[in-house]
């Protein structure tokens, strides 16, 4: 019976033996011996005896046989290949997402496309000639237009060869929109309306005569021939609205792929009835400024800026801030290691190999938490989503956001210590950079000044309720035992007025009360509404074992200090607490105090060196209540009376 090719086949099984491989003369090549993966991995060999020595490496690390040729499996002619790369990772694996990352890595590591991105952009120069043709960078990461690949892989645009690239489709697109958006703002007009007069440059089936055709050719525009390229990256969606209910927390590290810090060459010529020099240029000046502010996904997130050369960097936004931290530091994806079998849990296990990097995202994500956690004490759950979907984005309902949020010459400064004793002298790891806001597109124009005010309000109270990244709600803290660092602590590099502490907890308090008050009068400007934070609502029911992170009635925040030898007051007191309901077997305490597996921790902890400030939700029930009165004469921050 001949097979249905939309038929999807049975799944090849990898054979318990290394294939017999026929060479093309019908000969038998000889078997090669595959070494199990072995001991030195950390969890042991599955079967393997002795000969595992080293403990595998890349080569022969399972659960993945189909990535190595010593395990090919038998093809089946009606199979695409789409459907053996669903088959690597198929759902029921526990293995699935590792592969995942390795199949990923391996895209990254083998691409070689320097060669045909030579030739590309060769044929972009003789087709728009060199005088037509201009180069802009990428100063972080972009990824433009792509599909959901097998599995919901990400992929970014590919050309017919698996060339990355920007379509032409996409550059027009931009050029045009900026066209619209500048004729708005010049003389008012409104979208539609500015839409038909742009129409002699970019043609309109409404149009009458020559404008119903564009004037302009938009040619592919392809990355130059360097070391930058096709990058792994990351998504992590840790907090999502469930419908109109509270936002859950629960890690989903999501790895695709970008490109980082590419040159694209952009290449224009006219049409070959048009001699008008003049229309090139406008467009050419209206696609470098739409370049300019972002192209492609996460635009809000710090991506898709392109910079022409020579152009200059665009203006410093609203707000502008250098900072460095300290601890545990922002991580962006993790490198696959090879796989190893844990006896204890019986199954195969890749841990990953974090790589520190500075991510505006992890900034815009902290702002969002705070943003949503304040703003939760105030209004109610089905009030604050459309809020802040209005202001970060979002994508359920679309929308872009009034604010963008980047990172301006961010760099790892220091490396985290090895988790070894290697690394136990290890200096503490160090991340610097400079914080820019920036009002999008759609930000209102009556309205930029409350947003002014809200977001640098927020950004200050981010900076001195917590960290970033990993380790955020702890400060950092040296240790005696592997990881060596833990916490994360947030310097502001400024000494503006704005960003000076007062000497002692209670002028701090006061400080910080004046932030919260400018805070919610922006947040009443920019919302047209009139939250009293003198009388928080309740978020939620608060028991010993939920609560809800939000800066509501049930919720704490204030300032203390005391002496300490090795941390933090504050964060000793906690450990101690900690450490007590572990030896009393009260491990479900301990928990609902320091957080545990899937359980964030209830409590933030920011050091100031003179003195720490303490956040705590649910901190109307036991054992975060019994917490607080433990910390010697703490200054009420909130609730304000």
């Amino acid at each position: 019976m001949t097979p249905d090719p939309l038929q999807r086949p049975n799944r090849p099984q990898p054979p318990a033996t290394p294939p017999v491989r026929t060479t093309p003369a019908g000969n038998t090549a000889p078997r090669r011996v595959i070494p199990p993966v072995g001991g030195n991995q950390g969890g042991g060999n599955r079967g393997g005896g002795n000969q595992g020595g080293g403990g595998g490496g890349n080569q022969n690390s399972r659960p993945s046989p189909w990535l190595y040729p010593e395990r090919e499996p038998p093809t089946d002619d009606t199979a695409s290949f789409v459907e053996y790369l669903r088959w690597m990772r198929s759902l029921d694996s526990p293995e699935k997402d590792a592969t995942k990352v390795q199949i990923l890595q391996k895209a990254e590591e083998k691409a070689q496309y320097q060669r045909r991105l030579r030739q590309l952009c060769d044929r972009t120069r003789a087709i728009a000639g060199k005088e037509n043709t201009f180069q802009v960078k990428c100063p972080w990461r972009i990824r433009v237009g792509g599909h959901r690949g097998p599995e919901n892989i990400l992929l970014p645009a590919f050309d017919a060869l698996g060339m990355p690239y920007i379509p032409s489709a996409t550059l027009r697109g931009v050029a045009r929109t900026q066209a619209i958006r500048e004729l708005m703002a010049a003389e008012g007009l409104r979208w539609q309306e500015a839409s038909t007069r742009i129409a002699p440059w970019f043609g309109s089936l409404d149009a009458k005569g020559s404008d119903r055709c564009g004037k302009v050719v938009f040619l592919n525009a392809y990355p130059l021939p360097n070391k930058d390229g096709l990058k792994v990256d990351m998504a992590n969606n840790i907090w999502k609205w469930e419908g109109e209910s509270l936002p859950n927390y629960g890690p989903n590290p999501n790895p695709f792929l970008s490109l980082k810090e590419p040159t694209f060459l952009i290449g224009l010529r006219l049409v070959s009835n048009c001699s008008d020099a003049s229309i090139l240029d406008q467009v050419k000046a209206w696609l470098v400024a739409g370049l300019q502010g972002g192209i492609g996904s996460q635009v809000n997130s710090g991506y898709g800026e392109l910079i022409r050369a020579g152009a200059g960097k665009p203006q410093d936004g609203f707000f502008r801030l250098e900072f460095t931290l300290q601890g545990q530091l922002i991580h962006g994806r993790q490198k696959f290691t090879p796989f190893h079998w844990n006896d204890r849990r019986e199954e195969w296990q890749m841990r990953g190999q974090s790589e520190a990097e500075v991510r505006p995202i992890a900034f815009k994500s902290m702002l969002r938490y705070w943003f949503r956690s304040f703003a939760l004490g105030v209004l109610s759950p089905d009030e604050v989503k459309p809020w802040e979907a209005q202001l970060f984005g979002s994508i359920d309902p679309q929308q872009w956001g009034w604010v963008r949020v980047e990172i301006a010459d961010g760099k790892v400064t220091q490396k985290e210590p090895l988790p070894n004793r290697q690394g136990q002298d290890g200096a503490c790891g160090e991340q610097v950079g400079t914080l820019v806001l920036r009002y999008s597109p759609e930000a209102p124009g009556n309205l930029q000044q409350a947003l002014s005010s809200l977001f640098k309000t927020l950004t200050w109270m981010m900076f001195h309720l917590g960290g970033v990244g990993q380790g955020a709600r702890r400060p950092c803290y040296e240790r005696n035992n592997a990881p060596w660092y833990r916490g994360s602590t947030l310097y502001p590099e400024n000494t503006d007025s704005f960003w000076n502490l007062p000497d002692t907890p209670q002028e701090f308090k006061q400080r910080f009360q004046q932030r919260l008050q400018e805070f919610y009068q922006a947040f009443n400007k920019v919302t047209e509404l009139s939250v009293n934070p003198n009388s928080p609502l309740e978020a939620g029911l608060v028991t010993d074992n939920s609560w809800t992170e939000a800066v509501d009635s049930h919720c704490r925040i204030v300032v203390v200090s005391g002496q300490n030898k090795d941390k933090p007051y504050a964060l000793d007191i906690l450990h101690q607490e900690f450490h007590k309901l572990e030896k009393q077997r009260k491990l479900d305490e301990a928990k609902n105090l320091c957080g545990g597996t899937g359980t964030p921790s209830p409590i933030w902890i920011a050091d100031l060196d003179e003195y720490q400030v303490v956040t705590v939700f649910g901190a109307t029930a036991d054992p975060r209540k019994h917490y607080l009165s433990l910390l010697n004469q703490p200054a009420q921050i909130w609730p304000l009376t």
